[in-house]
């Protein structure tokens, strides 16, 4: 467990939880404590969904900028590449992942929201890039997680504008999936989780790995990607389970084991 990030696991869903007052400004520390959490979520066997959570007050409001404003060019060649794998260690995770986003959510902290399957928001949430009024553009995935998430034209208003984007908006565009009163937002995204906590894990598992590697190249692999995935299911247990528990009892029913 991290100074400022913590896993907090409870039947089955895995809490990544910053807390680093006041804005939960990712730092060089917090960045390497996210990754350390993410491949420890990744690995348990008793973690089979993700939340990740800033709190009541906000998700994660950006990088340390003091930190980052005594940064040479040098500085950043070294740093770039661990800012990147601290948040794809996120996006690895092979387990649903829910970002739970209320207040700010900005630059790095939705960079890092981006590295979630879904994101659940709170109706007075702001989500943006800002990086370009600071002089600079997204380090940390997000020019290429947002253009693929909504398209380049968006992803470019966005990065361009540098603004501050509404829940309303966010959710219009597609930033975001779900809008909700702010205290509702942590228990919408865990009971999103939780309907995992029992399901079949490698074949969640596959499915995901089928989605994001096929976005990442041409039709005709991704299909080649799926074809594999789906024949190596064949070896599974639960894939014996859920066949056999649908040929005798219908759909919806079979319990898995999660092997």
């Amino acid at each position: 467990m991290g100074e400022f990030v913590r896993l907090e696991v409870e039947d089955g869903v895995g809490t990544i939880r910053l807390d680093r007052p006041k804005m939960n400004a990712l730092n060089v520390q917090v960045q390497e404590e996210i990754r350390a959490a993410a491949q420890e979520a990744a690995t348990r066997p008793d973690v089979r969904a993700v939340v990740l959570y800033g709190g009541e007050r906000v998700f994660a409001a950006g990088a340390d900028i003091k930190e980052m404003a005594e940064m040479s060019y040098t500085d950043m060649v070294d740093r770039g590449g661990p800012l990147q794998a601290s948040l794809t260690a996120v996006a690895r995770i092979p387990k649903p992942v829910v970002a739970a986003i209320t207040g700010y959510a900005l630059g790095g902290g939705f960079e890092l929201a981006l590295c979630a399957d879904i994101r659940v928001a709170a109706d007075d949430a702001k989500v943006g890039q800002p990086e370009i009024l600071l002089g600079i553009i997204p380090g940390a995935g997000g020019t290429q997680r947002l253009a693929r998430l909504v398209g380049p034209a968006k992803a470019k208003d966005v990065i361009f504008t540098g603004r501050f984007v509404e829940a309303d908006e966010a959710l219009r565009i597609g930033l975001v999936d779900q809008v909700l009163p702010a205290a509702e937002v942590y228990e919408t995204a865990r009971a999103w989780a939780a309907q995992f906590a029992n399901g079949p894990a490698y074949a969640i598992r596959a499915a995901k790995d089928a989605i994001d590697r096929g976005l990442e190249t041409d039709l005709e692999t991704g299909l080649e990607i799926e074809r594999q995935l789906f024949a190596g299911l064949f070896a599974t247990e639960d894939r014996g389970v859920g066949m056999q528990s649908f040929v005798e009892s219908g759909p919806g029913k079979a319990k898995f084991a999660g092997r």
